[in-house]
């Protein structure tokens, strides 16, 4: 009888909600259960966090020693790393803190600040050990991971999605919430794969799949200036989920001391 490849998914610092998008496959999740052999996904059920795997999927940022250690053990056990959603792939929301004083932050909330055991840095996974595929999303939607594993599964690839949301919007004959309302939309920045989501129900784009490919956050700084936004607000739009990813990092700190780039 031949073997079915073997799964893992893998928690690290986050929301649970890219695990959670594994978990409402519906149909799909039988169909999943068919390909594969899931050996650890504390979520849903089996629990086997060494096992050693063919594919392993990893939600969550690394903020402990601990969690250094782990993700390592955890490159070491797959054949195919494959990082879920923005804490993953780009450190997510917990990195804010990495633009702060994190120190400052920790002698403020806590009497006793030196038994917390964080790094100094909330970190993406590719910052620590070898990631193979990364998706993009806040949380991951169903489409990318079944697409993705079925690539895996025969050994190819998955298409990489680099678009821009605005290219979603036109397919979906979404308005532009930019152009019409004045919304201070990330879409002409952010890769697509959210099916233009939030702009079809008339709000703006707030990033959450991370920069598009030859995305022109200096321009769009500018125009969100134009629009009648503060640097500081402009600062935050691109300081979101993904402020430590190029060009959003970049594009948030420029406007971050105050700086008028308006004209």
């Amino acid at each position: 009888m031949t073997m079915k490849p073997r799964l893992a998914v893998h928690k690290f610092s986050s929301c649970d909600g890219c695990q959670l998008a594994l978990l409402n496959l519906g149909e799909a999740l039988l169909t999943l259960d068919g390909l594969v052999d899931t050996v650890h996904f504390a979520e849903a059920g089996p629990v086997n966090p060494e096992a050693q795997v063919d594919i392993a999927f990893v939600e969550g940022s690394i903020n402990t020693r601990e969690d250094v250690e782990r993700i390592r053990r955890v490159r070491a056990n797959s054949d195919f790393l494959v990082t879920i959603g923005a804490c993953a792939t780009a450190g997510g929301l917990q990195a804010l803190r990495n633009l702060a004083d994190g120190a400052g932050w920790l002698a403020d909330v806590y009497a006793r600040p030196g038994y917390i055991d964080s790094l100094d840095e909330a970190r993406a996974i590719r910052d620590h050990v070898k990631v193979d595929l990364e998706l993009w999303g806040c949380p991951v939607n169903r489409r990318q991971v079944v697409e993705a594993l079925r690539a895996l599964l025969f050994g190819v690839l998955p298409v990489e999605e680099k678009e821009k949301v605005c290219m979603e919007c036109k397919r979906r004959q979404a308005v532009c919430v930019l152009v019409t309302r004045g919304e201070p939309c990330l879409g002409p920045v952010t890769r697509g794969g959210c099916g233009a989501l939030c702009p079809r129900f008339g709000r703006d784009c707030y990033g959450c799949y991370g920069p598009s490919e030859a995305a022109n956050t200096d321009a769009l700084g500018r125009r969100f200036a134009g629009l009648g936004l503060v640097p500081a607000d402009i600062a935050r739009r691109f300081h979101g989920i993904n402020s430590q990813v190029e060009p959003f990092l970049t594009g948030g700190s420029q406007w971050v001391a105050g700086d008028d780039r308006s004209t």
